[in-house]
């Protein structure tokens, strides 16, 4: 069906600087630590997610299994069934649509001393976008293990179709570079410092999506075809810090800056608690927020047609900023081992997201004057549940 918008469900995030990218349901990744190796498991994960006229679900799988000492298998299965009718899709005329994206993924960890290297292999299908994604990583314990230090690199490559015209076909590559510095500062608090580099070459804008621009001499606008750049190169750096109380508990910290040569300055600060409860249960709370400023090329209205070389209108290039609100439950339903089973919880979830726009105009809504529709403006709701299993 005709689109105008796109929705990527990913672990965290597809693109660093924009939440909305990853708006983000937990895929059962993995992060194995240096020098230790995962335990056995099996996971499951349901996830839902409704907001701004899209409404996102679907289960994930995932088991590892560790042959010897030294060597991890994991395999993932990810489905994300998708309904939209978002402002883009609304306001372009287009019908809304449902469509699957299903993403397999599997991964090795191998661990020779305080050394763990791994390599993992991910597809990503839909009707209209496929997604292959290489990746390798190395993480070694360092100063009696009171320092670890990580470092990655992936490759990525996309094809871009057009269910409207099935004899287009647009190549994306990607690469990504990452380094992490992990460091105990003292018995109770644990400092990390990451960065991040992307760089993204190929057809990198929605083939389904147009901007608009004033009409000559008068109060209406027409739209037109979307143009981006071919490249992107974008850096993130984090700092994250926890700090476990006298009492069981722990309180975290996360500062996040992120950048991109298409003029996007991003900033995301978050806080959480974590408390244990009486018997096996685990609470846990957090606030994020994050901002960002509009790309170089994105107006939510162009004077005229052809205004500029690069053209965007894409929400997620304006400036705007989000508030999130979440809560997580814990339960260890197998703290002790049962059988073949040694350890079992299971968690649920639920984050408020509040987007404000403050270049986008909701378009759903005519104004006597072109330009002067209201800042768009609105709210999605994320829930898991989640069941790990360890053997």
């Amino acid at each position: 069906m005709p689109r105008v918008g796109t929705v990527a469900v990913v672990a965290v995030t597809r693109h660093i600087g924009s939440w909305p990218a990853g708006a983000a349901l937990l895929c059962c990744c993995l992060a194995a630590q240096a020098g230790v190796l995962p335990d056995d498991r099996a996971d499951a994960l349901y996830h839902s997610y409704d907001g701004g006229g899209v409404e996102i679900t679907g289960p994930s799988l995932m088991v590892l299994k560790k042959f010897g000492q030294n060597v991890a298998v994991n395999g993932n299965y990810y489905v994300d069934s998708i309904s939209s009718a978002s402002i883009d899709v609304v306001t372009s005329g287009a019908s809304a649509y449902k469509e699957d994206r299903t993403e397999l993924s599997g991964g090795v960890d191998y661990m020779h001393g305080n050394s763990i290297m791994n390599l993992s292999y991910t597809n990503s299908s839909e009707d209209d976008y496929e997604a292959n994604t290489a990746s390798f990583g190395i993480s070694m314990d360092m100063f009696g293990n009171m320092t670890t230090v990580s470092m990655g690199y992936s490759r990525g490559w996309d094809t871009v179709m057009n269910n409207l015209d099935r004899d287009f076909s647009r190549d994306a590559d990607r690469q990504n570079y990452r380094l992490g510095l992990a460091q105990v500062i003292t018995k109770d608090m644990v400092l990390e410092l990451n960065y991040e580099g992307i760089t993204d070459e190929g057809f990198l804008n929605n083939p389904y999506r147009s901007v608009r621009y004033l009409d000559p001499g008068g109060n209406t606008y027409s739209y037109e075809a979307e143009v981006y750049p071919n490249t992107r190169t974008s850096n993130a750096v984090a700092v994250r810090s926890i700090y476990y109380l006298p009492y069981r508990a722990a309180v975290s910290g996360e500062y996040r800056f992120f950048d991109d040569t298409w003029g996007i300055d991003a900033h995301n600060i978050k806080v959480g608690y974590t408390h244990p409860l009486q018997g096996d249960w685990v609470l846990e709370g957090n606030y994020r927020y994050y901002t960002q400023d509009a790309a170089d090329f994105y107006s939510d209205l162009f004077p005229f047609q052809g205004a500029q070389n690069f053209l965007a209108r894409d929400k997620e290039l304006s400036t705007f900023s989000s508030h999130t609100i979440g809560l997580k439950l814990s339960y260890d339903f197998v703290a002790n081992g049962w059988r073949s089973i040694d350890k079992g919880t299971v968690n649920i979830s639920w984050d408020h997201v509040m987007f404000d726009y403050e270049d986008f105009r909701d378009l759903r809504v005519s104004t006597a004057v072109v330009g002067d529709e209201p800042l768009y403006s609105f709210s999605a709701d994320v829930l898991q549940l989640f069941v790990s299993v360890r053997f």
